[in-house]
């Protein structure tokens, strides 16, 4: 069989941030060191390269094992069948651009260390944005869900993992109505929020999306949703789908507008920029920042918002961050 002509990648994917670890092509030797068990996935794809099968959600999972463990220092990772499986590249992306949001409120300079406390909303089974976060910040973090089966599989991870003990905490939400309220206690400050909300409005909307990545990555007509990436209900739907879940988020974040300085939020469709800016806007947030996002062919957004005047900003600062 004639090998297709060698195609030319560029060294580095320049769309993710300068900070990510991830921007060079994948070092599969480096990788297969550190995770034997990734091995028998890598293969040659039609251009010579070696690499993995992104259509098998087994190679994927594999793949982020490998990663967490050459990049992260993550020694035991595992999530339960039909998990989300989120591809590490862009999840190190949203915590280097937050860091950066946090570093200008001090000239640049980046707080890091424990003081610093992060709500992951949604944190999965897969724990991916408080590893990251610990390892590149030392931050701590607190983590939100719905799913009793997804928090046991986040703190099986914490619990393997010297460098997550006493660093991240799981908290399970018991009304998946609510955001903040039934997580932050009245008191209690954190310096950020983050979360990937649910995209889909419905189990349909959800398969029908895979089908059409399945076909991209394929090249060819898929009929049967196999979910690469893999994904549980509520993490990729919610009844009126991202739109929705953010004006909640907006409309809840009004009630701890004292409790957190920065709350954010990705928004993966442009078209709703305009419906959470209106959604700021009524609830009066005091300053509103948006950064574009972009990994491989994938556009996004992370908006970012602050009920704190600045003089407030600057006390929070000063009594929080500085030593």
């Amino acid at each position: 069989m004639k090998l297709q002509p060698k195609k030319e990648h560029p060294k580095e994917k320049t769309r993710l941030h300068p900070r990510n670890k991830h921007r060079e092509r994948y070092d599969f030797k480096q990788l297969i060191a550190v995770c034997p068990e990734l091995a028998p996935y890598v293969t040659l794809n039609k251009y010579d390269d070696e690499s993995v099968d992104f259509f098998n959600p087994d190679a994927v999972k594999m793949l982020n094992k490998a990663l967490l463990a050459a990049y992260y220092d993550i020694g035991y990772w595992d999530i339960p069948e039909n998990y989300l499986c989120p591809p590490i590249p862009g999840r190190a992306d949203y915590i280097h651009t937050i860091a950066d949001l946090l570093g200008s409120q001090q000239y640049g300079k980046i707080p890091t260390g424990e003081k610093i406390k992060c709500l992951d909303i949604g944190v999965g089974a897969n724990c991916v944005y408080p590893i990251i976060g610990v390892k590149e910040y030392g931050w701590s973090f607190i983590g939100s869900d719905i799913d009793p089966v997804a928090i046991a599989s986040a703190q099986k991870i914490i619990d393997e993992n010297a460098i997550l003990q006493g660093k991240v905490e799981l908290r399970l939400q018991p009304n998946a109505e609510d955001i903040f309220k039934g997580i932050l206690q009245k008191d209690e400050l954190v310096d950020l929020t983050i979360c990937n909300p649910p995209f889909h409005a419905s189990l349909a909307e959800a398969q029908a999306g895979t089908l059409r990545k399945l076909t991209n990555l394929t090249e060819k007509k898929t009929t049967k949703p196999i979910l690469n990436f893999g994904g549980h209900p509520n993490e990729l739907w919610y009844e009126g789908g991202e739109r929705v879940f953010a004006a909640n988020m907006i409309m809840q974040s009004k009630e701890f507008a004292s409790n957190v300085f920065w709350f954010s939020t990705l928004i993966s469709k442009q078209t709703h920029l305009k419906m959470v800016y209106a959604e700021l806007r009524y609830a009066e947030a005091v300053d509103v920042k948006t950064f574009p996002m972009g990994q491989g062919n994938k556009s996004s957004r992370l908006v970012a918002w602050t009920f704190l005047s600045p003089d407030a900003q600057k006390e929070w600062v000063k009594a929080r961050w500085q030593e």
